[in-house]
């Protein structure tokens, strides 16, 4: 590469840099809210907050990375169009064609930025992500003690603390079970000890009483208690036959053992192939942004106004790429033969980006001008 290519492409480099950073902290954030408050509201602690944190950070980026690609392009190309770096280049005779040769390198690294990110570092996050969530689901510390709020561990029980110590007795214990409709049943105990053996869990209450409501007899009794047991196992009991997420399956078992997946995971070809190819398709299309966002800037010339038209023009080809690509998802799942189609929105952008800038090579006042024997006979 020139030492022009070079300086151009340090740009792209840096400004994608930069838009990457702004998207992903307005995604963080807005994502950063709503499991704070899910995690620390079920007593966990701030590290467990920031390790969940950085295993959604890979979904994010590869939700954004097309984006500041994009971005990026855009807002390069401008700034050498405004300082007339461009307009230096063709006067030396280098076309668009030539000029576009940094854009291309530019998109061929952020395709491979999103291969990477596809295909290794978001299916080992997401794959983490359901261990470690699976995790603080049957971590009882987290579900249960949590003191001075009342708690919904399961549909119909209702568990309350008052105070927790600091070796673990928990003071003024409420339990309400009403999963039984015939009878309901309420405990208090002034104590209570949470028991593990192996992967039964026991909730052991001290000087309480039970009260029963036989709901046919419509008859209260009560007993007393020195302590009492309860078995809590199946308030944390989660599902262990849950499927993995099709995201989280590495790219070689899907090319390897589809029909194994489909057995085991029961995810249908359809979804298989679709899920497969879109993460070629995903760092593609990276190349196809990039250069839109380019030659879409190369098209007209000179204006007071700005380029704003060619900006519009560029993220109105982004928008109909991703319209593209979601309308060519269901024939797809539906028929996993057609998997070329996942790749038509790539082609188009290309064959976009390819026609601006034949455009921009020969602008349309030249290519209807007439001819010098039509001026004559004027």
């Amino acid at each position: 590469m020139s030492r022009y290519d070079r300086y151009v492409l340090s740009q792209f480099l840096l400004f994608f840099g930069f838009f990457a950073l702004i998207l992903v902290a307005v995604f963080w954030i807005n994502r950063a809210v709503v499991l704070f408050d899910k995690l620390i509201g079920d007593g966990q602690s701030a590290f467990v907050f920031l390790e969940f944190t950085a295993l959604t950070l890979p979904n994010l980026i590869r939700m954004v990375l097309p984006m500041a690609a994009f971005a990026a392009s855009v807002y390069v190309t401008n700034r050498l169009n405004n300082d007339s770096e461009l307009t230096v280049m063709q006067a030396t005779g280098s076309s668009p064609w030539r000029l576009a040769r940094p854009a291309l390198v530019f998109g061929l690294i952020s395709a491979t930025m999103m291969s990477i990110l596809t295909h290794v570092l978001l299916p080992a996050s997401i794959n983490q992500l359901a261990v470690r969530e699976a995790e603080v689901a049957r971590n009882v510390t987290a579900r249960l003690l949590s003191e001075g709020s009342f708690l919904h561990p399961a549909p119909g029980v209702t568990f309350y603390i008052r105070q927790i110590d600091a070796d673990g007795t928990l003071n003024d214990v409420f339990l309400s079970d009403r999963r039984d409709p015939e009878q309901t049943v309420i405990y208090t105990g002034a104590r209570a000890f949470l028991v593990r053996n192996g992967e039964q869990s026991n909730l052991i209450m001290v000087d309480g009483l039970a009260q029963r409501m036989d709901m046919k007899s419509n008859q209260l009794s009560t007993t007393v208690f020195a302590d009492f047991s309860y078995d809590i196992s199946s308030l944390i009991k989660q599902d262990t036959t849950r499927k993995r997420n099709i995201r989280a399956i590495p790219t070689l078992e899907l090319i390897r053992a589809p029909g194994q997946i489909t057995e085991e995971e029961g995810y249908t070809p359809g979804q298989l192939s679709e899920e497969l190819h879109l993460r070629f398709a995903r760092a593609l299309i990276c190349v196809a942004v990039t250069l839109i966002g380019y030659s879409s800037l190369m098209l007209g010339g000179f204006s007071r106004f700005g380029v704003w038209r060619q900006a519009l023009l560029a993220f109105v080809m982004l928008v109909f790429l991703e319209v593209l690509r979601g309308v060519m998802s269901d024939p797809v799942l539906k028929n996993a033969d057609l998997w070329p189609l996942i790749y038509l929105p790539t082609l188009v952008g290309l064959g976009i980006a390819c026609l601006f800038m034949q455009f921009a090579s020969r602008p349309l006042s030249l290519l209807f001008r007439r001819s010098p024997n039509t001026e004559a006979a004027t």
